[in-house]
C-alpha cells in the first residue's frame, strides 16, 4: 500500500504490523488518559502511525483493504482495552499526586521532540513558522487555564459541550507530539470523563448495568461520538497537509509538542473552593456540621446550591504552591524517567526512513 506519510518506510509485513498495531494500541490508549503525552506519538514510535493515518482515510472512502481493518480494529480494541483496565487508577494518581504525575507527564512530552525532529530531518522557515505557530496556541491554551478561564473544574458537562470535547480530543489523540488528555483538561472535561470512565466500568463489574447506563449516555455517549468525528476529520485533513505543505506542517506539530509543556507546571495542588464559586455552572455552598468534643474538628462539605449533591474532589480548583528541595529533586527524576520510557518506545520502530522529501 502506498503511503501518503511523509518519509515513510516499506509497509511492514502483517504478522510485525500486527503485533506494532496491538502495542501502539495499548500506548496510546494509556496516553490518552495522561495529560501531557500523545497517542499519535506513541504510534509513531512503534511504526503504526502511517499505516493508522492511511487506514482511517480509506475507511471514510469505504473502499477498507483488509490490512487497514486489521490495523484499525487491533489499534481501536487494545486502546479501549488499556483504558477500560487504568483509568480508575490514573484517575487517582493525577488527584491524589498531581505534583508527581506532572513531573512525569513533561518527562513523556519532551521524549516525543526527538520523534517528530526525526520525521523533520532538513529543518527550513516553513518549519519555523509552523512550530512558532504551533507553540504560541499551546502556550494561549495553558495561559488560559491558568488565568481560570479554563480549569479543572469550570467546564459545562452538556451533550453538545461533551461531544465538542471528545472531538477536540480525538483530533489531539491522533497527531503525533499533541496530547488528546491534555486539551480534556485545558477544557475542563478531563477528570469528568476518566471519572465516569471508571464508574462505569466499577459499575458493569458488578453487575449493577441499571446505574452505568446513565453514566454512558450523559458522558461517554457523546464523548465516543466526538472522538469518531474528531478522528475522521482530522486523520484525513492530516493526510492531504502532510502531503502538500509537510515542512509546515511537521513544524506546527513540533511547536504543539513542546507548547503543551507550558500548561503542565508540576508544583500545584487542588484546593477545596470557596463559598459562591462557580463549577460546572453551579453555585458552591459550604456547609460545616459540628461535633461532639470528644470528636475530631467540625466536618465540613462543600456542595452545590442548585442540587444539594457533594462538590467531588476532582472538580476542585488548583493553585500552585513552592516545591521543596526534596519535591524539586524528585520532579526531575520523574521528567528524565518519562523521558526515557518515550525514547525506548521509539526504539520498536528501527525502520530507516526513505529519503522522499515533499
Amino acid at each position: 500500500m502506498t503511503q501518503n506519510t511523509p518519509h515513510s518506510a516499506a509497509p511492514a509485513p502483517l504478522g510485525m504490523l500486527a503485533v506494532r498495531s496491538c502495542i501502539g494500541g495499548v500506548f496510546m490508549g494509556l496516553a490518552n488518559l495522561v495529560p501531557g503525552i500523545s497517542g499519535g506519538t506513541m504510534l509513531l514510535a512503534v511504526g503504526v502511525y502511517p499505516e493508522f493515518i492511511n487506514a482511517i482515510a480509506e475507511l471514510t472512502t469505504l473502499k477498507p483493504t483488509r490490512r487497514s481493518l486489521m490495523v484499525l480494529g487491533l489499534v481501536a480494541a487494545a486502546a479501549l482495552a488499556a483504558i477500560a483496565a487504568f483509568a480508575s487508577l490514573i484517575t487517582f494518581l493525577v488527584i491524589d499526586f498531581r505534583w508527581a504525575m506532572y513531573s512525569l507527564f513533561i518527562g513523556l512530552t519532551l521524549g516525543g521532540v526527538p520523534i517528530v525532529w526525526k520525521l523533520i530531518r532538513k529543518p527550513t522557515p516553513a518549519v519555523w513558522a509552523g512550530a512558532a505557530v504551533g507553540f504560541i496556541g499551546m502556550a494561549l491554551l495553558a495561559l488560559a487555564q491558568a488565568s481560570g478561564v479554563a480549569t479543572a473544574g469550570d467546564a459545562g458537562d452538556g451533550f453538545i459541550f461533551l461531544l465538542i470535547a471528545g472531538v477536540a480530543g480525538a483530533s489531539a489523540m491522533i497527531l503525533p507530539g499533541v496530547s488528546g488528555a491534555y486539551l480534556l483538561l485545558v477544557l475542563g472535561v478531563y477528570l469528568t470523563i476518566t471519572a465516569s470512565i471508571r464508574d462505569a466500568v466499577s459499575l458493569l463489574k458488578a453487575g449493577d448495568l441499571a446505574a452505568a447506563m446513565p453514566i454512558g449516555l450523559h458522558v461517554l455517549l457523546p464523548v465516543a461520538i466526538g472522538v469518531v468525528v474528531g478522528v475522521v476529520l482530522v486523520s484525513n485533513l492530516l493526510r492531504f497537509l502532510l502531503k502538500r505543505y509537510e515542512k509546515a506542517t511537521l513544524g506546527f506539530l513540533l511547536g504543539l509538542l513542546v507548547g503543551a509543556v507550558v500548561g503542565l507546571w508540576p508544583f500545584q495542588q487542588a484546593v477545596p473552593p470557596d463559598a459562591g464559586m462557580k463549577i460546572k455552572g453551579k453555585t458552591v455552598v459550604v456547609q460545616t456540621i459540628e461535633r461532639p468534643e470528644s470528636l475530631s474538628a467540625a466536618a465540613v462539605h462543600y456542595i452545590y446550591e442548585e442540587n444539594h449533591k457533594p462538590v467531588e474532589e476532582k472538580d476542585w480548583p488548583t493553585v500552585f504552591f513552592t516545591p521543596s528541595v526534596t519535591q524539586i529533586g524528585l520532579a526531575l527524576l520523574l521528567l528524565a524517567a518519562g523521558f526515557g520510557v518515550t525514547l525506548a518506545v521509539a526504539q520498536l520502530d528501527r525502520s530507516e526512513p526513505s529519503e522522499h522529501e515533499a
